[in-house]
């Protein structure tokens, strides 16, 4: 495996302010209990504790540094190429619902910011589609039409404002970028200011219903009249929602640029494959943020090779000097590029929501899913008519599981920094080998539905194939929809 140089770490996490909300214990109770500190999580507790509801917030690692924070962190109602796809798939009222969701969850971001006066490096930018074809300009003019139709200030520009050749790019002005995880440790405050409780280091394990919900985890339950599930992946829903979503990741380096090199906007290619870029800071300076095209979690064995595929691509393209940052993200897509939102099973599971399936684009999306969850919690309504319905009809082929990429033979052959599975009899292990040269063993089967486990030689992380769980080398849960640890095993 080459040699990464870039800290393995995250730009916005990595400056984003420390917080030391505490660990839940104890029998506890509240009106709605928000499992997951994201995006979603957040906007709904605190439009919940603005009408008055006693919310309680559970965040299985550290508020503010799981999927939302790792983001490109775009403030943008311009998601690619939606509009055209939404008119012409479901009609144009329910792409006007699309669009006026996304553009009260930016407003909503400006004046909450604003409000509660959160420092998260928040900049007004334009949002830049580009084409790099032919076709690409074509499908460009397209959506300007459409997004015009939605009543969007869309315009055309012949090339886009980047340093590299294009055929032309769609602007949507006044649009927005920030740090996403200053951003929700912001939030977060501002729950809390509010006398919502959060609560990180606690894992949300059991959900049982008997009148009222009970949520149970680690030393103590909390119960509640109603509980929000924002865990990316629902780690427990009464409605398949993996089989209609496809878990897929891509890699992103923030480089420091060249000196008074930057580009002006948000980017997004409509070509493949496709590159998103931006501007950012660390506290060291000015950054450009850079991510790859995507891929199905789990399904590629050689991670680090798209990091050195994007820096090359970067290097060639940019006016970047050295990667300081590097990390990967995952995504849920959904086959008709909307996202499942709500209470999916009112007669079995009532007052039990859900949100997944964001497509790539959950800052806009996840705030106006945590905005339409508080909404209905509170006035008994759904917003945006049939918007994210939960219980619309959706395929149930859209997953394409996959299996490990990280099959070995020979233990031996495991280099510093390697992972590799091997078959012990009828059980499948999961081994690497540390930078010491001790090797360290899990099981290989994914505690969520037994797929077998691949090694992220980036990340070092062992991500399923199937369903998109992501554990640590050491078996613990990063993120679901598995609950439970890898458990440890002998080498």
């Amino acid at each position: 495996m080459v040699a990464l140089s870039a800290t393995p770490d995250c730009c916005w996490t990595a400056s984003a302010p420390r917080n030391d909300f505490p660990r839940l214990t104890g029998v506890n109770d509240c009106d709605v209990v928000v499992v997951g500190a994201g995006i979603v999580g957040l906007t709904a507790a605190l439009t919940l504790c603005e009408a008055g509801k006693s919310v309680v917030v559970l965040e299985a690692r550290e508020v503010g540094r799981q999927v939302t924070g790792r983001s490109t962190a775009k403030i943008t109602t311009q998601h690619a190429l939606i509009y055209r796809h939404l008119i012409d798939t479901f009609g144009q009222d329910l792409a006007q619902c699309y669009a006026d969701a996304n553009r009260e969850a930016v407003e909503k971001i400006r004046r909450w910011i604003d409000e509660h006066h959160i420092a998260c490096d928040y900049q007004r930018q334009s949002a830049y589609a580009y084409a790099c074809t032919v076709e690409g300009r074509s499908a460009i003019e397209r959506e300007a039409e459409a997004a015009r139709c939605l009543g969007f200030p869309a315009r055309v520009l012949m090339r886009a404002p980047l340093p590299f050749a294009t055929t032309g790019a769609l602007e949507f002005p006044d649009q927005a970028q920030f740090n996403p995880a200053s951003y929700l440790v912001g939030l977060a405050a501002a729950v809390q200011a509010r006398r919502g409780r959060i609560h990180q280091h606690t894992r949300a394990q059991s959900f049982e219903h008997g009148g009222r919900w009970q949520v149970g985890f680690e030393g103590g339950t909390v119960s509640a009249d109603k509980v929000v599930v924002a865990t990316h992946m629902p780690v427990q829903t009464p409605v398949d929602y993996i089989s209609p979503s496809q878990p897929r990741c891509h890699v992103a380096i923030a480089f420091r640029p060249q000196e008074g090199a930057q580009v002006e906007g948000m980017f997004i290619a409509v070509d493949e494959p496709t590159h998103s870029i931006r501007m950012g800071r660390d506290a060291e300076g000015p950054l450009m943020v850079v991510l790859g095209p995507r891929f199905n979690t789990g399904q590629d064995g050689d991670v680090a090779r798209r990091f050195v595929e994007l820096e090359a691509w970067a290097r060639d393209n940019l006016l970047v000097t050295e990667p300081v940052w590097r990390w990967c993200n995952e995504d849920y897509d959904t086959a008709d590029r909307m996202a499942y939102v709500g209470e999916p099973d009112p007669e079995q599971a009532p007052g039990y929501f859900v949100a997944t399936g964001f497509n790539a684009w959950g800052i806009s999306n996840g705030t106006a899913a945590g905005l339409g969850i508080a909404r209905q919690i509170v006035t008994g309504r759904r917003p945006w008519a049939s918007l994210y319905d939960p219980r619309r009809p959706m395929p149930d082929d859209f997953n394409q599981s996959g299996d490990s990429q990280s099959q070995v033979d020979d233990l031996q052959a495991l280099g510093l920094g390697q992972g590799g599975v091997i078959s012990r009899g009828d059980e499948k292990i999961a081994v690497w080998r540390d930078d010491a040269g001790t090797l360290h063993a899990v099981s290989a089967a994914c505690t969520h539905m037994g797929c077998t486990v691949t090694w992220n030689n980036a990340d070092r992380t062992w991500d399923c194939p199937c369903h998109g769980s992501i554990f640590q080398a050491d078996g613990d849960v990063i993120h679901g929809p598995a609950r439970e640890p890898l458990a440890r095993r002998e080498v």
